[in-house]
């Protein structure tokens, strides 16, 4: 107990101090995680050249604020010549008072527009408790998300619940999620995350022609004959991540591969709020030499 009200302070604190200076909120973050202050007058590192973005930037970038925005992102997808690759939008409220369950399908995904994690995923509306799905929805409505890590392209989002079209499979099962780490408009690598359904996670890098890249902990330590199919669609899914990227230094293009094809998911600015510590040191600097 004692644990989750330090936890629950600490995390006020950051709050408050990222409504107060942004900067000194990402400083302290950063020396949390890493043990030493960012380098934001010459970043070297992924991490630290998003830092930079994000800081004197995604602010006040238009077109990086629409992006990152799961409802207005759809319109830039359009634009794109994409439009094929979204999944349908069933709904799209301002508030949760307003959503109509009666007149949504047995199965979809529900999700607020602004931060991430705030999905209600649902594959049978039969069983679904409708009124702790409100209470959760309002719970995170209610929360500063971009206020937890100084993420300022979410900084006076306009809040939207959007329901869109369930994509998974035959069996029930969610969809792969490939996750395309996108430099200067050209897709250098995808990671996909394997075994967390059953609860066992793991990361794995593949480059353009899905060739495992030990460039992270899970892929240095597989096995030397570990390898995982190549999906069907693979390259247009890269062709996707590149023309979606355009224009951008660095994006993280989120995909579904399901199997009436490639599903847009969402794009990413600012990876595990741009401190991920997870990441090899001289991928991080490899991945801050691409941008």
């Amino acid at each position: 107990m004692k644990k989750k009200k330090i936890s629950r302070a600490s995390r006020a604190f950051y709050i408050g101090l990222s409504y107060l200076s942004p900067r000194l909120n990402t400083e302290l973050l950063f020396l949390k995680k890493f043990g030493r202050l960012p380098n934001l007058k010459n970043p070297l590192t992924l991490n630290e050249k998003i830092l930079k973005l994000k800081l004197e930037d995604y602010g006040t970038n238009d077109l990086v604020r629409q992006c990152a925005d799961k409802y207005r992102v759809r319109d830039y997808v359009k634009s794109c010549g994409l439009e094929h690759c979204l999944n349908k939008l069933l709904a799209a409220y301002d508030e949760v008072e307003q959503i109509d369950w009666n007149s949504l399908p047995q199965s979809f995904a529900m999700k607020w527009n602004f931060g991430c994690g705030y999905n209600i995923i649902c594959q049978s509306k039969s069983g679904l408790d409708t009124e702790a799905s409100e209470a959760k929805l309002k719970r995170w409505g209610q929360e500063p998300f971009w206020a937890y890590f100084s993420e300022l392209q979410y900084r006076g989002v306009g809040k939207k619940i959007i329901v869109e079209e369930y994509i998974g499979g035959k069996t029930g099962a969610p969809p792969d999620d490939y996750k395309f780490y996108c430099f200067h408009g050209r897709a250098y690598c995808v990671m996909l995350c394997v075994g967390r359904e059953e609860g066992w996670p793991k990361f794995y890098f593949f480059d353009r022609e899905f060739r495992l890249m030990r460039i992270n902990r899970d892929s240095a330590e597989a096995p030397a004959d570990f390898s995982i199919p190549k999906p069907e669609c693979l390259e247009e899914a890269f062709e996707i991540a590149d023309r979606l990227s355009q224009g951008f230094s660095f994006v993280r293009v989120d995909l579904y591969l399901t199997e009436q094809g490639v599903r847009f998911g969402e794009m990413t600015f600012t990876p595990a709020a741009a401190l991920d510590n997870k990441r090899l040191p001289e991928t991080d600097l490899l991945f801050g030499s691409l941008m």
